[in-house]
């Protein structure tokens, strides 16, 4: 069974486009396609999604998991793990590493917006 070719048929649509036109259409589909996976990452968060961008971040499973813990326990897991030690980091003008360990040790914790 041969599959017949519609080629042509397809063309039609895009044919009478520039390259640059048909560069922005590619862009426009790539992001209708991409929006909802974009949302739902956005959107939705695990434990062991933090704990896993927290360990790609310099972190041990051990410092990683009770980074995660005390995060949760705030009901600020949704704001991201590795965003909430990086904008400590900012804030106290110390590196990453350091701004997770003095979570862990409960410090910091008032320089997290509600």
């Amino acid at each position: 069974m041969e599959r017949g070719d519609d080629y042509e048929k397809r063309r039609e649509r895009v044919k009478n486009l520039t390259d640059v036109e048909l560069k922005d259409r590619f862009w426009e589909l790539l992001n209708k396609i991409v929006e909802p996976i974009v949302e739902e990452a956005r959107t939705h968060t695990s434990p062991s999604i933090e704990r896993s961008v927290l360990l790609r971040m310099g972190f041990s499973s051990i410092e990683a998991k009770a980074l995660v813990t005390n995060i949760s326990e705030r009901g600020l897991l949704g704001r991201g793990a590795g965003g909430i030690v990086y904008r400590v980091a900012v804030k106290n003008k110390i590196d990453v590493r350091s701004a997770g360990l003095g979570l862990i040790e409960g410090k910091y914790w008032e320089d997290i917006d509600p």
